[in-house]
């Protein structure tokens, strides 16, 4: 599965763009999970590269950064890559976090 399309791209915020908007109004662009374990990457911005910016949910919900590279290369318990959510579409984070 490709993790992020050309279209997808576009739809990304640069680096920072969001810095304003509250945590909770922040629009959630692409979802990334591991179908053989519970991680699970919200990507809110991209750097038009490699490099994301989201709410990253494993051992603890924590705002971070992330490669697209790193998410290519994990494999999960049982070996499986990590998807894309295509169905997930972009709620903002406060209607995720319940």
């Amino acid at each position: 599965m490709m993790l992020l399309t050309k279209e997808l791209r576009k739809q990304f915020p640069k680096l920072g763009a969001t810095e304003p908007i509250p945590a909770e109004e922040k629009k959630v662009i692409a979802k990334f999970f591991t179908p053989d374990s519970s991680w699970t990457w919200y990507a809110v911005e991209f750097d038009g590269d490699d490099l994301f910016f989201g709410l990253v949910d494993g051992f603890e919900k924590e705002w971070g950064y992330f490669s697209l590279k790193e998410l290519q290369a994990i494999r999960g318990k049982m070996g499986l890559p990590i998807e894309r959510d295509r169905y997930f579409g972009q709620p903002k984070i406060k209607d995720i976090l319940n």
